[in-house]
């Protein structure tokens, strides 16, 4: 089965709990947190006290995207303000199996964020100590761009290494998805499914999700 959750970054920030409610009545379970810094992505967006709100207005799951540099220093921050999966970006964390025990330690689950220009291989020595991977579909900062095609024969090369290797390791994926494409993404092995202005920029989220349940579905 897969899952969509909805991007946050997306959403109407002056109404957020009422957001946060509409996509839970479509039958989301998992809200995706875009964290950037400004300086490991070209965009400035939420932080630790953001997600601390959130984690006082829902039961859902959240879902802390760290974009940002050093991300080993600010991880366990977000699992205590509230997030129950954070991910960190292979390419900002020359430290990431460190991280990646930290956030486990702390009592979330521990992603790896990988770019579309960075290769399957960088994932080799520090998979095994994640429990899920976020492959990106666009180059990360901004919400709205296209899937980059190519991006589907890398989920599939991506679900053959875990798969080869008996890893328990989810894949997700952001960026990009939407109607059109779901179909091809969940058959391709993705199982957590981001989606920002799918949702949120169709008039009615809830319906849109579900929308996007029954575009996919008919690959489960």
């Amino acid at each position: 089965m897969f899952e969509i959750a909805p991007s946050l970054l997306s959403a109407d920030f002056t109404r957020l709990a009422d957001e946060i409610e509409i996509v839970k009545a479509g039958g989301a379970r998992i809200l995706h947190v875009d964290v950037m810094d400004g300086h490991f992505v070209p965009n400035i967006t939420i932080g630790v006290p953001v997600v601390r709100s959130i984690r006082k207005s829902t039961d859902l799951t959240i879902d802390a995207h760290l974009m940002i540099a050093e991300p080993g220093r600010w991880a366990t921050e977000f699992v205590e303000a509230g997030a129950d999966m954070v991910s960190v970006h292979v390419e900002a964390d020359p430290h990431l199996q460190r991280t990646l025990t930290g956030i486990r330690d702390a009592g979330a689950k521990a992603g790896i964020a990988i770019n579309p220009g960075t290769p399957i291989e960088a994932l080799t020595e520090t998979v095994p100590y994640a429990d899920f991977v976020l492959l990106m579909s666009v180059n990360p900062g901004f919400g709205g761009q296209k899937f980059v095609p190519t991006m589907l024969d890398k989920l599939r090369r991506l679900k053959q290494l875990i798969t080869s290797r008996e890893l328990d390791v989810r894949i997700e994926i952001d960026g990009g998805i939407d109607d059109t494409n779901i179909g091809d993404i969940v058959e391709a092995g993705a199982e957590i499914i981001v989606a920002g202005s799918a949702v949120f920029g169709k008039g009615n989220a809830a319906s849109a999700i579900k929308g996007l349940y029954e575009k996919g579905a008919v690959w489960v």
